[in-house]
């Protein structure tokens, strides 16, 4: 006979009773391609494991080698949760015929719930503003990055006066913001756009404080105005109870382990304005997203 340990028998008694749990042993939440995948898996396992703990299911993490498998995933019903920026967040509530409901976006320490759009090219090439790259290449993250194709394609055009396939010499994507510095940084491309929260929180600040890059090699020449963040995204097929007693877990995470929510948010010290936790939201924040993304449809079309 097994005997159980007082700690997992505590566990046991622990374990919620939820009315959705017969229906949902597995719960999959699908995260976006925006930096490679053992590191995604990596930075987002304490929270997996907070919510299989909190929830009293197994929690599955969803990866996909483009922004577009996680929104195919929600909408052929493959995943239940997707963490989406505001452009695949975006892209999926289109591919649903609105069949998503976002819940949460992050919340930085002073109040804030967004980030920005930023192109960046090496220090040493000589491009200090989107003039000077001109007939040179250009690397977009992905089509259904926010900050990484969307904002910065629809400013180039609306507020630089230029069309990016007019402008650049080769307009290409990345695949992820990380695969776009990198490039940059090896001289594949000459300019990429990616995305930072301030200047100490960045794809290419992460990449150096992984050892990905060199310091100092990477440097900003365009900055969007702010962007809100994307949000937690559910199925709007999934029954109530659960959208609100996953989301409501979601929100207890950044308390119940300090720690796991560092990683996940990939805090340093050197950032003075870290994530905090999360806010509410709903469709409404993102409707202006929905209609910069069928404006670029529309644009493609005609071009």
């Amino acid at each position: 006979m097994r005997f159980l340990t007082t700690t997992a028998l505590c566990a046991l008694i622990a374990t919620p009773s939820l009315a959705w749990q017969d229906d949902y042993q597995v719960l999959k939440f699908g995260i976006l391609s925006g930096e490679n995948e053992r590191d995604r898996l990596m930075r987002n396992e304490p929270l997996r494991a907070f919510l299989a703990a909190e929830l009293g299911v197994e929690v599955e993490i969803f990866t996909a080698g483009n922004y577009d498998g996680v929104v195919q995933a929600i909408a052929a019903d493959q995943i239940e949760i997707g963490r989406f920026g505001s452009s695949s967040y975006a892209a999926a509530y289109t591919a649903t015929d609105g069949g998503v409901v976002p819940t949460l976006t992050t919340l930085k320490q002073d109040g804030a719930t967004g980030y920005y759009s930023i192109v960046v090219t090496r220090c040493d090439s000589g491009i200090e503003n989107l003039e000077d790259a001109a007939g040179k290449i250009h690397a977009f993250a992905d089509p259904d990055s926010t900050s990484g194709y969307a904002v910065p394609y629809f400013n180039m055009v609306n507020g630089e006066g230029f069309v990016p396939e007019e402008h650049f010499g080769t307009v290409t994507f990345s695949g992820s913001h990380e695969a776009g510095v990198q490039g940059v940084y090896n001289g594949t491309f000459d300019t990429a756009a990616t995305y930072m929260n301030n200047p100490e929180n960045s794809v290419y600040t992460r990449m150096e404080e992984k050892g990905m890059i060199e310091a100092g090699e990477i440097c900003t020449i365009w900055e969007s105005p702010e962007i809100t963040s994307g949000p937690w995204t559910f199925r709007s097929n999934l029954p109530a109870e659960l959208i609100e007693d996953v989301t409501a877990a979601i929100e207890q995470f950044p308390t119940a382990d300090p720690e796991g929510y560092k990683l996940y948010s990939s805090w340093t010290e050197e950032d003075e304005n870290p994530s905090v936790g999360f806010q509410r939201v709903d469709h409404d924040r993102y409707q202006w997203i929905v209609d910069m993304r069928n404006w670029i449809r529309d644009q493609r079309r005609n071009g």
